[in-house]
């Protein structure tokens, strides 16, 4: 009886390990998938199949062998992102939406950021032996393309987000705004929407400002919202603004890089004043929530010394930085708030 009772012990236990091999092999293999899919953004697949197409046609208008194209419109269809009926390819109603030319919810250009950084994460080995990226970060290298694409990417989170992280900060008192790397300026463009006597000036880099410009103008508050360019890493903000936002700038530095800013802010600021800062907040550990931590790899590979950073970290800086207090109006959230 005993020797049956291990017999089966084992047996399941063969039967877990191999379960747990698969699932293994899943995960690694489950770059493939997210490869065809950039891989079809950046040939631009789903605006060239249109209303409908086949593959030499496809493979026509996106100058591509005819052979390689179908193969790969194949393996489209199989991961659900086209449709096919005898030797014409549709997209599906999401990829018609968000992925063509023409569309009005068109995210193309967003999610060609997330494309441009697949050759970071390539280099992931040599990161983390080297401890920072091995090439050269895309916001160093000046490259048009890749600023183009990584503000519009931040420019479709942040339209999304904006009217949320309006009514959590408020607008109460604010008459000065400072949103410091503000890309695209979608917050200011959503602070100064909520409040007509608030003034806001988006700082940024030479190329970022330019985009940002337009989206100030299209919005119609080019009279209320202004552009500044400037470095974040070193520049002197000025004095007296009632409320500074980093959004999405903390995990793009060092621990010291953002020590230094965040004094930096503090003595921008008015008495009374506030500094909102929107990111990735790990817990304690480090390890979640996963977002957070996967998000720590993808700055290891894509900037000289940025991460994700825990609470606790964050308030020492803004301690040190001689703010008086802080809160975080969302135990879980991704926003703290520091009062001078």
């Amino acid at each position: 009886m005993r020797l049956r009772i291990a017999v089966v012990l084992l047996v399941f236990a063969a039967a877990m390990s191999a379960q747990s091999f698969s699932d293994l092999m899943q995960t690694m293999r489950s770059y493939q998938e997210g490869r065809l899919l950039m891989t079809a953004i950046e040939l631009d697949v789903f605006t060239a199949v249109g209303d409908g197409a086949t593959a030499a046609e496809v493979a026509e208008r996106i100058e591509a062998h005819p052979r390689s194209t179908e193969t790969f419109l194949n393996a489209l269809v199989a991961i659900g992102a086209l449709t096919k009926k005898k030797d014409v390819y549709r997209n599906t109603p999401d990829t018609a939406r968000y992925l063509t030319a023409g569309s009005p919810d068109n995210q193309r250009p967003a999610l060609m950021h997330t494309v441009n950084s697949w050759k970071a994460w390539t280099a992931l080995a040599g990161a983390v032996r080297a401890g920072t990226a091995v090439s050269r970060p895309g916001v160093e290298a000046e490259d048009p393309r890749w600023t183009e694409s990584f503000i519009a990417a931040m420019h479709s989170n942040a339209r999304s987000a904006a009217g949320e992280l309006v009514h959590a900060v408020g607008t109460a008192g604010v008459r000065r705004l400072l949103d410091v790397g503000g890309g695209s300026g979608a917050y200011s463009i959503a602070f100064a929407e909520a409040n007509p006597e608030l003034r806001a000036e988006v700082l940024d880099l030479a190329p970022v400002v330019r985009i940002a410009r337009k989206h100030i103008a299209e919005a119609g508050v080019a009279d209320r919202v202004t552009t500044r360019v400037g470095d974040l890493t070193k520049d002197d903000f000025g004095r007296n603004y009632n409320l500074i936002l980093l959004s999405a700038i903390c995990h793009m530095l060092g621990p010291e890089e953002n020590q230094d800013l965040l004094r930096r802010c503090h003595k921008a600021l008015a008495p009374g004043g506030r500094l909102v800062i929107r990111d990735f907040i790990l817990e304690h550990g480090k390890t979640a929530p996963k977002h957070a931590a996967l998000f720590a790899v993808h700055m290891l590979v894509n900037t000289r010394s940025g991460s994700t950073y825990t609470e606790r970290e964050y308030r020492e800086w803004l301690k040190g930085a001689g703010f008086s207090r802080t809160t975080r109006p969302d135990p879980s959230g991704d926003l703290l708030i520091a009062f001078k």
